[in-house]
């Protein structure tokens, strides 16, 4: 077994140690590129302040970036019996440079390395999320301006209530994702901010450029306070999962939607064949199972806030080892709710629409409001209208002609999807990911 960073004479039990290291050395290979850029930022400033000669940096450089591409193209391992991804990093530089590679750790502790590869490494997914909720937007407004003059039942407590339209459907969860890519903008910026230089959450006598690094990441700011670099561990992981969650939950709801819809009993909708599977003794069977592993795979992540809650509630300041779990429960996220918004894109892309809905009787009655604002409109009292309009309905004489003019703004008539899509631009523009890509690029000599 090799000795660890910290290990002097005595070596742990290695029941111990399996016990303590868990999954950390897997969770870890999520944050090798991250790690990466962090040492880069962090060597460069100990060049500035004389910590490092700039031929040092240069080949110390050279050989981070050669680690970057084995992570990027998934080559990077940790090694058996090396404890963590920080571990592994400074053991290939010191196997390739020497001496050299035990100077990176200086005016550092793993505790701000690894808050500051979680940073980067959420930022970073984060954006991969924007861009899939942003992509699934921009098919259900395109949906919903197709089917915008296509009537559906509208429901209240399952039961039909009034006219609404596809446009609005398509366009409701559209809308919903500007509300959830509101709070995505915040979560980054919570998470876009520098924690290197808190070292153990108590600073160094080094005389760190805490702003240099700031700059060379590409973080809007840093955490200034070290005790509070630290103390944000799990709080920003709390923060992001609670942005996921509300993602998840437009989602989640929309699949249970369109499974309802696409039963026998609505008949509204059809699913795409391919995301449907039969039954091994029912041969008429076609079951929505996409979108019920989405549903069901959303509703977990909504548990996420909950779980690093629970974890990180209650601890005073300071670091302590159960903020490591957090990461078994956080990073594999963003790939579940990736692969929800793929499935979810591909699904409302390629649904049929039944266009005849409302010829069928059995939905006279969602137009029983119209027939009352109708009457209201010509002078006779909403009380009145109402009262006789229902008389109507259980004499059984009610009719309608199945048309609606609705004109105000958001209602049938008046999608008005210009504006929801202008204000989800002006939210994914307040992003401002290129600051972040540049910075990294820039380390990187791209």
């Amino acid at each position: 077994m090799a000795q660890k960073l910290w290990e002097k004479n005595v070596r742990v039990d290695e029941d111990i140690d399996r016990f303590t290291v868990g999954r950390d050395r897997e969770m870890d290979l999520y944050l090798a590129k991250y790690d990466v850029l962090g040492s880069m930022a962090h060597i460069t400033m100990l060049e500035s302040i004389g910590l490092l000669t700039v031929t040092e940096l240069q080949i110390l450089l050279a050989e981070l970036r050669n680690i970057y591409a084995s992570a990027e193209k998934g080559e990077f391992v940790i090694e058996d019996g090396i404890e963590d991804v920080h571990s592994q990093v400074e053991l290939m530089l010191t196997r390739k440079l020497g001496d050299v590679g035990k100077k990176i750790h200086s005016g550092r502790s793993r505790n701000d390395q690894v808050l500051v590869d979680l940073k980067l490494f959420t930022r970073a997914e984060l954006k991969e999320v924007a861009d899939a909720v942003e992509h699934l937007f921009g098919i259900l407004i395109s949906q919903s301006n197709a089917y915008k003059d296509v009537l559906m039942p509208g429901y209240t407590h399952l039961q039909i209530a009034m006219p609404s339209s596809f446009g609005l459907w398509f366009g409701a969860y559209a809308e919903s994702l500007v509300d959830d890519m509101m709070f995505l903008q915040a979560a980054f910026r919570l998470c876009n901010r520098n924690p290197l230089g808190s070292a153990a959450g108590y600073g160094s006598s080094f005389p760190l450029n805490r702003e240099m690094t700031t700059r060379l990441l590409g973080f809007d700011s840093m955490n200034y306070n070290v005790v509070y670099a630290q103390m944000g561990r799990g709080k920003m992981e709390r923060n992001v999962a609670f942005a996921l969650a509300s993602i998840a939950g437009t989602v989640s709801k929309m699949a249970f939607d369109a499974c309802m819809f696409s039963s026998q009993n609505f008949g509204f909708v059809k699913l795409p064949d391919e995301c449907t599977t039969g039954s091994s003794i029912m041969p008429h069977k076609k079951n929505p199972d996409v979108f019920e592993l989405t549903r069901a795979k959303c509703n977990k992540l909504q548990t996420l806030p909950q779980q690093i809650m629970m974890i990180m509630n209650n601890l005073p300041s300071g670091y302590f080892r159960d903020l490591q779990i957090i990461k078994e429960v956080f990073l594999p996220a963003f790939r579940e709710l990736k692969d929800c918004l793929q499935m979810a894109a591909y699904i409302m892309d390629k649904i049929k629409i039944n266009e005849h809905i409302l010829d069928d009787d059995r939905y006279l009655y969602i137009f029983s409001v119209e027939e009352v604002n109708r009457l209201a409109s010509e002078g006779m009292p909403f009380r009145d209208a109402y009262k006789k309009v229902g008389l109507d309905i259980e004499a059984g004489r009610f009719t309608h002609d199945k048309k609606v003019c609705h004109t105000h703004e958001g209602s049938i008539g008046n999608l008005c999807n210009d504006r929801i899509e202008a204000l989800m631009q002006q939210v994914i523009d307040g992003f401002n990911f290129d600051v972040m890509q540049q910075a990294e690029q820039s380390l990187l000599g791209r």
